[in-house]
């Protein structure tokens, strides 16, 4: 797996670059005005959790008329690290800004990468997002249990489909082994770069089981099309009709929190802008409309106290990774 993996990232990385490149191009020909031109980075493919972030920012920046211009580009790959990357090429440029979150944590620790987020200009944390372990509706695993059972019979058989290497998708399954007395570092988990292709891989059965952001499946479990089987939250979520692990037994409730990084060497006067920015699309009713659609959980902080809080996560979460034996 970790030799397909680095063939992986070195076709990833070229594309990066294209990608980024064309940020920088986009940034010099626009000025520093991030007020007229923004671009948000989402370091994972189409289609997952931090591209739904940052195309819901990019709607309520533009409907309300707080960024002139609100453009998107996806940099996948290595659990954002690959996106972290380049952001850090884009020193000083303060029109573009990268979406983050737990899973980039987990990517950085790892990959040992030499990037991590205290090498950015923290901006926002916006919210918190929950992780849900569903199956096709044809599944022999009715619930949470019936998987269970199958899989402390044959650990390494059963594939398990969620994001990168180290990402969150991979802790809480990790967690949820620990907890039914299953070797963490025995489970076959089977990575993909964004949700849109976990819940293909679910869907063409190349997966018994996947795990993801909820609202990488809510459309395939409303319509029926994927069975939700247990959500990883420290609490019931107003919305979503699955039971948590918690309710069910099992301690696993980590939370994956959505957020705003910038490129390293911003001026105050330009981190403020965009702290300035943030603020007022979290203020709109765009931004509370695709709160509750999406089933987050507002989680604001800026500035210094974000900036607080990813060096304490991040150690938080390096230290789970190693406790599971994944690091």
């Amino acid at each position: 797996m970790k030799i397909t993996a680095k063939r992986a990232l070195g076709t990833l990385a070229v594309v990066a670059v294209v990608a980024v490149a064309g940020i920088d191009a986009a940034g010099s020909a626009s000025g520093s005005d991030a007020r007229a031109k923004l671009t948000l980075i989402a370091p994972a493919a189409a289609g997952g959790g931090w591209d739904l972030v940052a195309r819901e920012s990019q709607q309520a920046l533009r409907s309300d008329g707080i960024v002139n211009n609100a453009q998107v580009v996806n940099v996948p790959g290595a659990g954002g690290t690959i996106g972290l990357s380049q952001l850090e090429n884009l020193t000083g440029q303060s029109t573009t800004v990268m979406v983050t979150g737990t899973v980039m944590l987990g990517g950085i620790a790892i990959n040992d990468s030499d990037i991590t987020l205290q090498d950015t200009v923290p901006i926002a944390k916006m919210a918190e997002d929950f992780e849900v372990f569903v199956v096709p509706r044809d599944s022999p695993y009715q619930n949470l249990e019936d998987f269970i059972a199958a899989w402390r019979a044959n650990p390494g058989g059963l594939p398990i489909g969620g994001g990168s290497l180290g990402g969150i998708d991979h802790i809480v399954s990790g967690q949820l082994a620990q907890q039914v007395d299953i070797d963490p570092a025995a489970i076959n988990y089977i990575a993909f770069s964004g949700g849109g292709e976990v819940l293909t891989s679910l869907l063409s059965n190349t997966v018994g089981i996947a795990v993801s952001g909820y609202n990488d499946f809510r459309d395939q479990i409303e319509s029926g099309n994927v069975r939700a089987l247990a959500v990883a939250a420290p609490e019931p979520v107003e919305g979503i009709d699955t039971p948590t692990f918690k309710e069910l037994g099992y301690d696993v409730d980590l939370v994956n929190w959505r957020g705003f990084v910038a490129p390293p060497g911003i001026s105050d006067t330009d981190r403020q802008t965009l702290i300035e920015i943030v603020t007022e699309m979290q203020e709109t009713e765009q931004w509370d409309t695709a709160i509750e659609r999406n089933r987050w959980k507002p989680s604001f902080v800026t500035g210094d106290d974000f900036g607080d809080f990813l060096e304490v996560e991040q150690t938080r979460i390096t230290d789970i990774l190693r406790e599971l034996g994944l690091v």
